[in-house]
């Protein structure tokens, strides 16, 4: 059974595009658990957030890490916020290598300045929600395996250091 490589860490950092290579390079399922709530729901994580609330998308994940829990072979690429949760870090962890994706907030920036579907960042300084955030969220990250800062980093690169890192743990061959 193959255990599944969960990425973490905050918006922007890369999770999404890295997992999708990822998953294709080691031949496993890719899954955007933003993707699967809109799919699941059939609204957008921005209309989840204005017209239910965060806490009915944080319920959504809760739900959906329980499903993803029973399965293997998957690259799941999480929401920013995932590993908030105390009950979503212990089951991902129970089939799962969490790795960490970091990046500067500046880097941060430039990654989503153009992307209207981050409701977290939609009120004030863009810049100062970043930092704040990232800020109050560096502990709930410190839970992963092995972490990586993507800020100067191409694709290619960050792979290679997390394929290199899952071949000297043992989770591929």
């Amino acid at each position: 059974m193959n255990k599944n490589i969960i990425l973490i860490g905050f918006m922007g950092t890369g999770k999404s595009s890295l997992g999708r290579r990822l998953a294709r390079r080691l031949g496993y399922k890719f899954v955007d658990t933003d993707s699967a709530i809109e799919e699941i729901t059939g609204k957008t994580v921005e209309q989840i957030f204005r017209k239910d609330g965060e806490i009915r998308f944080r319920s959504e994940e809760k739900l959906l890490v329980r499903k993803l829990s029973g399965q293997s072979g998957l690259v799941v690429a999480t929401g920013g916020g995932m590993v908030l949760e105390q009950e979503n870090v212990d089951l991902l962890k129970q089939n799962g290598v969490l790795i960490c994706l970091r990046a500067e907030p500046e880097v941060i920036l430039k990654r989503v300045k153009n992307k209207k579907r981050r409701p977290l960042l939609s009120r004030g300084d863009l810049l100062e929600n970043i930092i704040k955030l990232t800020k109050e969220r560096e502990s709930a990250y410190e839970i992963a395996d092995f972490s990586v800062d993507t800020s100067g980093l191409t694709f290619d690169e960050v792979l290679n250091q997390i394929r290199k890192f899952l071949q000297q743990e043992g989770y591929i061959k």
